[in-house]
């Protein structure tokens, strides 16, 4: 299974279709806020999608949970959790909702680490990347051995790559 996470794109919808272009039959799409965009855009059109610090609209959920095969996803921004500074908060709510894999942004630094058995990837920004100069986004490759998460530019081009045991 794949699924495609992006965050920080504030208000750049043409990157979010360039992306989505490359992987039209991912098994779900994420972005973790800060779109910038109506809701109702069509560019998050069959997105799992939340709420960031500069997102106005109200009808963004703060967080969700869903399921990607037989993997429990909790995807939120970050902000309310302050994950600039740690992200044992974002971890202590991890842990609550049984969740395999958090997904979230707000810091624009990319990263992925295993940590007590959930795995917390940040895909970066697609418009405003920090701590490097690519533009960045993710994909995480699910299967029954692994997670394999690969961060890519937003050209499609390999920044690193993670593999980590289910």
């Amino acid at each position: 299974m794949q699924v495609l996470v992006m965050s920080d794109t504030h208000g750049d919808s043409l990157v979010i279709d360039k992306v989505r272009g490359f992987y039209p039959n991912a098994d779900a799409v994420i972005h973790c806020g800060d779109s910038e965009l109506a809701f109702s855009h069509t560019a998050l059109t069959g997105m799992k999608k939340v709420r960031g610090n500069c997102d106005a609209e109200k009808a963004f959920p703060d967080e969700v949970v869903f399921e990607v095969g037989d993997v429990a996803f909790f995807v939120t921004h970050g902000h309310l959790f302050n994950v600039k500074t740690s992200i044992l908060s974002l971890s202590y709510r991890a842990k609550e909702v049984a969740a395999q894999i958090t997904c979230f942004g707000h810091s624009h630094i990319l990263g992925a680490e295993m940590i007590d058995g959930v795995l917390f990837i940040n895909p970066g920004s697609l418009l405003k990347p920090r701590g490097r100069k690519e533009k960045s986004f993710a994909i995480v490759e699910i299967s029954d051995a692994n997670f394999q998460v690969n961060f890519l530019t937003d050209d499609n081009d390999c920044i690193s790559l993670h593999q980590f045991v289910r």
